[in-house]
């Protein structure tokens, strides 16, 4: 459905793999709903991936950066500003990357330099990002930022391992660069704590498979999929939630208020 949400709009999406990606759907519903785009990940996640295929479907240019270097952030930023012929409305952090859990390291047993590597690319890299719009007063007034947290950021998930600490650490970024970016230019900040969704990166985790369908039968409205997930960042793109600041958003089907399902009870008496 296109209500040209997003019309006249413009913003950077990070994060796109492949069509399981949230920041990939995203994309193509901030597309469909009037918005021009620019896409861009790791160097290597781009070989890997197929950002491409979505470049060309959505007319975007796709520019590399690692986000753990300032100097390529700020390379972005200035290219995008240069391909929108100046300021842009928004920006999605779809960004996660946990050294120790590819290394199959306990999180009681954490490598600590990986561990730097984690916070780094997973939860710094928004200030990185934000400082450098900043800087170049890249985000038009009343602008729009949403980075994708996980409800691991507030309780314990044994498996998320690092992402956990991560997790924190980027929700507690999007509050305070939120208060400070709302002051300076009307911009929001704001996470989204989606469901446990089928991506590549999200399957990677281990015990994936038996905590999705947990979380399905938790979950009063069930598992929210990739493609609400990416709705619901449209209307945070969009002038619809002009007030909405600094806030963590529970996309999760109701699971994060549920103590208890009924069937989970069902479940464990069999």
């Amino acid at each position: 459905m296109n209500n040209n949400l997003l019309k006249g709009k413009k913003g950077i999406i990070f994060g796109a793999l492949d069509e399981k990606s949230i920041a990939w759907i995203t994309a193509l519903r901030c597309h469909e709903e009037g918005a021009m785009i620019v896409l861009s990940n790791a160097s290597v996640a781009i070989r890997m991936g197929e950002i491409e295929k979505l470049a060309e479907k959505i007319s975007a240019p796709v520019i590399p950066c690692d986000v753990s270097k300032a100097e390529e952030v700020e390379n972005l930023i200035i290219k995008s500003m240069e391909y929108f012929g100046g300021g842009f409305d928004f920006v999605l952090h779809s960004i996660g990357m946990s050294m120790n859990v590819r290394k199959g390291r306990h999180y009681t047993e954490l490598d600590y330099d990986y561990n730097s590597k984690t916070l780094d690319i997973s939860s710094i890299s928004l200030h990185r990002v934000l400082a450098s719009c900043m800087k170049h007063d890249a985000i038009n007034e009343w602008g729009s930022v949403v980075a994708l947290s996980y409800i691991a950021a507030q309780r314990i998930f044994p498996d998320y391992n690092e992402m956990a600490d991560a997790k924190s650490l980027l929700e507690s970024v999007a509050r305070s660069f939120g208060y400070h970016y709302g002051v300076k230019k009307k911009v929001r900040v704001n996470t989204i704590s989606q469901s446990p969704t089928k991506t590549t990166a999200g399957t990677g985790v281990k015990g994936f498979d038996g905590f999705i369908s947990f979380a399905e039968k938790m979950s009063p409205l069930g598992n929210a999929s990739a493609a609400d997930c990416a709705n619901y960042i449209v209307m945070m793109f969009s002038d619809l939630t002009k007030m909405v600041t600094m806030q963590n958003l529970f996309h999760d089907g109701g699971f994060s208020y549920t103590g208890v399902s009924q069937s989970v009870i069902e479940q464990m008496e069999k």
